[in-house]
């Protein structure tokens, strides 16, 4: 596994990680076992990066992980996330409450400081204000959290962001369908000395183009009750894209990437191509796609041509699609 440095002041980490938002059943039930054994061979495949939140699966997703910790032999950093759970989100921010929500995710990690904190996609009147950024500074300053940081929906949000001194890094959601975030975001990151942690690299799936107009997601799957935003923004969810359509320029992608490479693989290639990315983190439903993911590291990059082209089809065919915020 390569590595890179998670922004200036940030550790060196594996450049794939894990994303555990499946944990919490997001991409439909998944049992403890399986969850034990997807970090267990995404660790032995030299993953030591782990993203969660305290609202996947009301804290089940930072529980599961606790648990692995104590078992492991191997240090992992662990990101998670605070501002979507309870009756916090949209308007019950307070800073004794992001100290509650603290102390609630060291327990259930079993850790005495948070390796990192980042806001959880909170509204962007909260990030303009920035009075919540004093409060991550404080938990900092008393040994509660080590970084913080923020995921973001827009580059809106993430340029507000990168006016926030000691921001360590910017969560978002970067892939061949949304390719905005490399105009002006990263290099502005990069500048700045910040993080780039990718969320949603495979755009929910289509972009390992495996799925087809007929394929049925379980009712509990994001995908299926989230396909339009009725839950949450609806980037979230196939990158913002309808699923009919997310299926036919997947398809045209297809036709565009390497032979020898699965889709899957050369659509993460794609962004660690971005040396602004300090980390990717697909998920995993099984041990055989977390061990998988993390052959992307040592991949050749893509052809100069193919980003050229890429960057040209999104332009012309996907942007005008693109829903939510951006």
């Amino acid at each position: 596994m390569k590595t890179r440095h998670l922004g200036r002041q940030g550790p060196v980490v594996g450049e794939v990680g894990l994303g555990c938002w499946q944990f919490g059943g997001a991409f439909g039930p998944m049992s403890e076992a399986t969850a034990m054994e997807v970090m267990r061979s995404a660790v032995a495949s030299g993953v030591d990066f782990f993203d969660t939140a305290d609202v996947y699966g009301g804290g089940c997703s930072e529980e599961w992980i606790g648990k692995f910790l104590r078992s492991c032999d191997r240090r992992v950093f662990v990101a998670t996330k605070y501002g979507r759970a309870g009756s916090t989100f949209p308007d019950g921010y307070s800073e004794a409450g992001m100290r509650a929500a603290i102390e609630a995710s060291l327990e259930r990690l079993g850790v005495e400081t948070l390796d990192l904190l980042q806001l959880h996609c909170i509204p962007g009147r909260l990030l303009r204000q920035g009075e919540v950024f004093d409060w991550l500074r404080r938990a900092q300053r008393d040994g509660l959290i080590r970084h913080f940081g923020a995921s973001v929906e827009s580059v809106e949000e993430g340029l507000l962001c990168l006016g926030q001194e000691g921001l360590l890094s910017l969560q978002i959601i970067f892939n061949i369908f949304r390719q905005k975030p490399a105009e002006e975001l990263l290099p502005r990151a990069q500048e700045r000395g910040v993080g780039i942690i990718v969320r949603l690299p495979l755009a929910s799936g289509l972009l390992a183009g495996k799925f087809g107009p007929e394929t049925v997601f379980p009712e509990s799957d994001h995908r299926h009750f989230n396909r339009d935003g009725e839950r949450f923004n609806v980037g979230e969810t196939f990158a913002g894209l309808p699923f009919a359509k997310g299926v036919e320029l997947a398809g045209k992608i297809r036709q565009r990437m390497p032979d020898g490479l699965s889709m899957a693989q050369a659509s993460m290639r794609w962004i660690l191509d971005h040396e602004a990315v300090s980390v990717v983190i697909p998920g995993a439903s099984s041990a055989a796609q977390a061990q998988e993911n993390t052959t992307v590291s040592d991949l050749s990059p893509l052809p100069v041509a193919l980003h050229e082209d890429l960057a040209g089809f999104h332009r012309s065919e996907v942007r005008e699609h693109i829903r939510g915020p951006y």
